[in-house]
């Protein structure tokens, strides 16, 4: 009888072992990004800065026309979308991972900085690559200079933080980002070059993983959000002032939450 015990037992066991086990890392947040106003873009003349022939030779040529080079603020797509959005879930401190974040990372390509948007973390690394160089250029041969220039941004007051030349192409930059004062809880990261006014890009401060930069048609998604109820926030460096707009999503364990946000 024991013996016949121990066979029913180890079969059993056998039984849950093979069987498939059902677990989340939490659950998605989805949706997309809208803005109810019109796109909006600033004008600058090329003739009017450093290397006027090169900067034009930029690949996304709705950036130029002629002289003419646009710095697209706000842009807008099918359905309203809003290109350039970041969406992140604001109520979550990841210490780990924010002592872990490797560094948010910028290149200079064309006279234009890239991405246009994104993240940054608080006292962690920023870098930015200078790729250009202008061989029918002698005095930029080995390298078309860019000056990036970082500010930290709250409401209307800005702060620098690195203000550095990257004369060659290949040159390099890596400095923290500098908040004080609790700034990055309700401001944002700020990058221009000092040598080509139009180069510029913008950064949400993040204390966690659980962020998305909206496609170009505005849609997003945001996967391993512990469950439970969060605020979340979508954020636009021009549309809506810049002003960080809040929302509650309640997060199913392996489920999705469906989000519409709308900046006016």
């Amino acid at each position: 009888m024991k013996s016949a015990l121990s066979i029913m037992f180890g079969v059993a066991a056998v039984a849950l072992v093979a069987a498939p086990l059902t677990s989340y890392a939490g659950g998605t947040i989805s949706g997309k990004v809208t803005f109810a106003g019109k796109a909006e873009q600033k004008e600058f003349l090329f003739s009017k800065f450093p290397n006027p022939k090169f900067c034009p030779k930029i690949a996304n040529k709705s950036l130029v026309d002629g002289d003419k080079r646009f710095l697209k603020q706000i842009e807008v797509g099918k359905d309203g979308g809003l290109k350039g959005a970041v969406v992140a879930v604001a109520d979550i401190e990841d210490k780990a991972w924010m002592d872990g974040y490797a560094g948010t990372e910028v290149v200079a390509a064309f006279c234009d900085f890239q991405p246009f948007s994104g993240v940054v973390v608080n006292n962690r690394p920023f870098k930015v690559e200078n790729t250009d160089a202008d061989p029918d250029d002698p005095k930029s041969v080995a390298g078309v200079l860019h000056n990036p220039h970082s500010f930290t941004v709250k409401g209307a007051s800005s702060a620098t933080g690195f203000n550095i030349g990257l004369a060659k192409k290949g040159d390099k930059l890596d400095k923290p980002v500098t908040f004080r004062g609790g700034a990055e809880k309700e401001g944002y990261f700020r990058l221009q070059c000092d040598q080509h006014e139009f180069m510029q890009s913008f950064f949400l401060p993040v204390s966690n993983p659980h962020f998305a930069v909206v496609k170009d048609d505005g849609s997003f998604e945001i996967k391993d959000v512990p469950a439970g109820k969060h605020k979340v926030i979508a954020w636009h460096p021009f549309a809506g002032k810049a002003k960080k707009i809040e929302f509650e999503v309640d997060v199913a364990d392996g489920g999705t939450a469906n989000l519409k946000a709308e900046i006016k």
